[in-house]
């Protein structure tokens, strides 16, 4: 799991908070978005490493602003979710959030050297669906194939899953947290998260 988050790192580099308008702008803004983040990484990488609050703050502002974090909840918990109220809904969706941007701003320094190629991926006409395709290699890594999958929300397209290498963020997290669960109940799993990242605030 740890050798796919590194790479899932990566690849949710890539996505901004900036409006996806249309199907045809999406691998342009993609492609924008990684070069503008990861030359920010690049050129600042000594500061950041020192300052993990910028770090953070880093991928807070550029990252995860377009990643439906509702839906993403929604289905890693599937059953849990339904049978949960609203106040414990929302307490998982930002623990599990804050969660996301940690691990991701300490795995973001580990990049250096990746080439990225944008291969067209057909879009169907008028679907509210849209995806996007990198592959992405490096000297310490073979090729591997990164889809993102959007859907478009008041207008904006907002992401609800990325797959690397076939293997899905959602199903990966619904298998872990899944196994959390029927040990400890969902109040259980929520308290685990939120210990975890009040450690990694001190």
């Amino acid at each position: 799991m740890k050798k796919l988050l590194r790479i899932l790192v990566f690849c949710l580099t890539t996505v901004s908070a900036s409006s996806l308008l249309a199907d045809d702008s999406a691998s342009a803004l993609v492609k924008n978005t990684t070069e503008k983040v990861l030359k920010n990484v690049q050129q600042n990488r000594e500061e950041l490493e020192a300052d993990p609050v910028k770090m953070l703050n880093l991928v807070s502002e550029y990252i995860f602003p377009a990643f439906d974090f509702n839906i993403i909840s929604q289905w890693v918990l599937g059953e849990a979710w339904t049978k949960a109220d609203d106040p414990t809904r929302d307490v998982f969706t930002d623990q599990f959030r804050k969660l996301l941007v940690r691990t991701y701003a300490t795995a973001l320094l580990q990049f250096s050297d990746e080439t990225i190629e944008y291969p067209e991926v057909p879009q169907k006409a008028g679907g509210r669906t849209v995806v996007v395709m990198q592959n992405v290699s490096g000297p310490n890594i073979k090729t591997i194939p990164i889809v993102y999958r959007l859907y478009r929300k008041r207008g904006e397209w907002k992401v609800f899953d990325v797959s690397v290498d076939g293997v899905s963020l959602v199903k990966t997290y619904r298998a872990s947290f899944g196994s959390m669960i029927k040990n400890k109940g969902l109040l259980g799993l929520v308290e685990t998260l939120s210990e975890k990242n009040r450690l990694f605030s001190q």
